[in-house]
Order: C-alpha cells, then structure tokens, then sequence
C-alpha cells in the first residue's frame, strides 16, 4: 500500500495552523470545565450490542493476533468510554488488541509530530477542520469498499444524510466516519422567563423566533442596575444587572445564522470562502450588533471581568440565554433554576450548525483490516450511546432517534440531580438536526486560514473596529489565495 508523504512545507503548514487552534476542536472534552458522570451501562445491553453490531462484519477476522493503536483527546468521561468500548471490543474481536493512547493536550502537534516520524498512530480522532486536509495529503485509509459493503454501517438510511456523506467523503471517497453530531442552540434560564412574563422560544423549529422579535426580547431581558432597559433613557450598559444572551463566536455557532440568511461560509462546489457576500456578512453583523447596537450581550472583556462561564452566568441570573453547542447539556443540566432549550431564531429559515470529530485509519497502518474494524465498531450503537446518555452528543445513527431509539438514551430533565435533557428536547434531536442541520466544507488548507486570516477579521467586528462587510472584503480573497495555493 502507497502511502503518500508528507512534504517539509506541507508538514510545517499543518503543525504550525494546528498550534494556533489546538482548542477550537469541536467535540472536543477539553473544553469541558465542568465533571460529566459516566453513565453504567448494563451487562445485557453490552451482550446485545455485541451479538448485533459486533459478530457480522463485511470483512474477516485477523487469524493471528495482532495490535492496532489508537489516538485521541477527551477528559475522564471520554477516556473511560473509549477504555469502555475497548473491553466490548477485544471481547468480540479477540485477535485484535487495540491499545489507547489518550493525549488530553496538543493533540495535533503531537500527531503530525508523529507522522512526520513516520510513525502515526493506526486510527484516531480527527478534527473535522484536519479531516479534508489530511485525506488530501494521503494521511488517511481509504475505507469505502469496506464500507459499503458491511450489512450494518453499510446500510442504507443508517446514517443521517445527506450531512454523513457530506462531512465524510473527500472526491467521493470516504476516510473515516463521524463519532457523533454535536449542534448549536439556545440554553435558556426559565424561570427568568416566567418572571418577566414572556413565553420562552421552544426547541421546535417550525416555531422558531424571527431575528426582529428575538432582538426585542432581548432588550426587554437585559436590565441595569437601576431597571431600565436598552434603548430606555439612562441605560447604563456599563451596570447591567442581567444581560439577555451570550453567544460562543467560532465558526460552528456562526454557521447557522450564515445558512438561515441564505449564505454560505465556504461554497462546497468551489470549496472557497464567501463569507463576502451579503447573506454571510449582514447575518455576522447582526450578531455583533447584539453588542455593539442593541446592548443586549456583553463584550468579552465584560465575561472576562466577571469571571464567570456562561453556565454560571445561566445559573445565577446574570444571562437569560445562552446560545452554546449541545455538548454543553452535560453540564447545563446540573444548574439549580430551571433549565429550557430551543432552536436559534431564524433570519430567513431555520438552520443549525454542525460538526464533530472523526474517527478514521491512517493509510500507513500495517493492519488495514483490523484498523477497519475498529473504526466500524465506533460507528456502532453501544459507543455512542455511552455519550448520549450523558447530554455530551446527538446521534448521528438514524435508528437512535426513533421513539424506540430515544427511549433508550433520553431520561427527562426533573431536577438539577434528575435526568438530562429538558421537555421537548427530542425536537432538537429529530427534527432540528436531520432537517435543518448543516455542515461546514473546510478544503484542504482550512486551519491555516482560519488561523492567519479569518480569526483576525472575526476579532476586528467583534469588537467594532469594522463591520463585517468590510473586514471580509479584505480577508476573502487573502483567504482563498490561500486555498487555491493548497490545491496545487
């Protein structure tokens, strides 16, 4: 097998964008601040999982033991899920000994460090903005006729699509499989909302808040230390007692508001950026202007004097909404007041980002078929199921979101200590996602970009210095010089 290296240039260009965004990875535990509990997952579930995803593989065992690694990133509660499905794993495959190597801090680095050594792991994570790059650069197995021809991964509508084709294919290839969905939405503190008399937005996207009316809640949510309101004479934005929303600004929680104004971040067919056109720009004004027109969102050097996450902030009534990925439940959940989600407002129609990593083989491996299987396995139920309990994942298997398939991960939010998710949020997961769920294309050359170009100008509106239109007047084309110089 012919596995493509890495050039000098091509190496320093991945290390170095991955050490400017080491921790912009979606999915990404790291970022947890908060203990997630790892849910026990009975025997019998395991047997059932085992006899159902594990015993009918498209592709035959190893007939001699042989050992595989596999790398990744994640706090205790990922760790111990993977150590989890390990167990599950050589218990079914026994000739086939997966050994973990769990590196919770410079994930990237230290994996291109390996490759350049000619010695990457066998399978890993993936970051989705890594994933495109490096199956162009030949880092990554090519998996498709394996795939395609497994009777449980393999079959039709296992998947949510088209998203599952979309993020995993590269020139209509596929490299690896997506370990979950993870989307963005509202977290909401309900009982400010019953204070204040206003019926909170519902996680039912048919019914989802129009930007204007959003905006007008919000002014009438965000109050300074003396009751008036923005826009009311006296409003002192520099005492507020409570804000209306904080909005986590990367790409993933942008890339809703781009699509339901009609935009694009990046055009799939030309794989360059176009966040300089107005559907992009004007819905990334309207964010900033959450701040800088309407004062109803904090700057950042606001949070960063209060010290404060936006779970706290949620928590204590310092913010009415926080507008956050869903990985966020699994802590969100444990707050006192009573917690609410719902979909993002809409500018023209719904939508929501997506993302999360992936689990792929490298194409140096020496064991092509057990890597595979391991990869297959982490596209099962019993390893995804383990992070759906927890509020950490959506599902990205179309059989986990039946009324069945629901039942058996979803538990009812009653109290800070009982159960996870909030009433209704089965619409975020079936109806939300699947529907209005979409995903960013990042070419080959993505993370260099964001890194030198597009945090740059995403800094400058944030903060006023120039309005998106024209920051992304600038950046676009320095950014797709960039892309079209990674082509060649």
């Amino acid at each position: 097998m012919e596995t493509k290296r890495l050039s000098r240039r091509e190496f320093l260009t991945l290390a170095g964008a991955a050490s400017g965004a080491a921790l912009l990875a979606g999915c990404q535990p790291q970022v947890v601040k908060e203990t997630v509990e790892v849910p026990v997952v009975q025997t019998v579930e395991v047997e059932k999982v085992v006899k159902e995803t594990v015993v009918v593989p498209a592709t035959p065992a190893p007939e001699e033991v042989v050992e595989i690694s596999f790398m990744g990133w994640g706090g205790p509660e990922e760790d111990e899920g993977v150590r989890a499905a390990i167990r599950v794993f050589q218990g079914a495959e026994p000739n086939i000994k997966v050994t973990w190597l769990h590196t919770p801090e410079l994930y990237s680095e230290k994996m291109l460090a390996m490759v350049a050594a000619g010695t990457p792991p066998d399978t890993a994570f993936v970051r989705n903005q890594d994933y495109i790059t490096y199956a162009h650069e030949g880092m990554l197995l090519d998996i498709t006729d394996m795939l395609k021809a497994d009777p449980v991964v393999g079959r039709p509508g296992y998947f949510i699509e088209p998203q599952e084709t979309n993020r995993c294919t590269y020139q209509g290839r596929w490299y690896g499989i997506g370990s979950c969905w993870t989307g963005s939405h509202i977290y909401l503190n309900a009982d400010i909302f019953d204070e204040v008399g206003i019926e909170p937005p519902s996680n039912d996207p048919d019914e989802a808040w129009e930007w204007d009316y959003f905006v007008e809640v919000c002014r009438e949510l965000t109050v300074d230390a003396n009751g008036k309101h923005p826009g009311e004479s006296g409003f002192d934005v520099n005492n507020v007692e409570r804000w209306a929303v904080t909005w986590n600004t990367w790409w993933m929680l942008l890339l809703g508001q781009i699509e339901s104004n009609g935009g694009k971040y990046i055009d799939p067919d030309t794989g360059l950026l176009t966040l300089d056109q107005p559907e992009a720009y004007e819905a990334i004004q309207r964010i900033a202007d959450l701040t800088l027109v309407h004062q109803v969102m904090p700057h950042s050097a606001v949070l960063t004097q209060l010290g404060m996450t936006n779970t706290q902030m949620l928590e204590t009534g310092k913010v009415a909404m926080a507008i956050d990925g869903s990985w966020a439940l699994a802590w969100m959940c444990k707050i006192q007041p009573t917690l609410g989600t719902a979909v993002e407002p809409k500018i023209q129609r719904p939508a929501t980002g997506l993302q999360a990593h992936l689990h792929s083989a490298f194409a140096a491996t020496k064991h092509p078929e057990a890597a595979w299987r391991w990869v297959r396995f982490l596209a099962t139920e019993f390893y995804q199921l383990q992070f759906l309990r927890m509020g950490l994942w959506l599902p990205s298997q179309t059989d986990l979101m039946t009324e069945e398939g629901l039942a058996r991960w979803m538990t009812l939010r009653t109290s800070p200590t009982e159960g996870v998710h909030p009433p209704g949020y089965e619409l975020i997961v079936t109806e939300y996602v699947p529907k209005y769920g979409v995903i960013l294309y990042q070419p080959p050359g993505y993370q260099k970009v964001e890194t030198t170009v597009l945090n740059p100008a995403f800094d400058a509106i944030w903060i006023g210095d120039k309005t998106a239109e024209e920051a992304f007047k600038e950046a676009v084309p320095e950014g797709n010089a960039i892309f079209e110089e990674e082509r060649q």
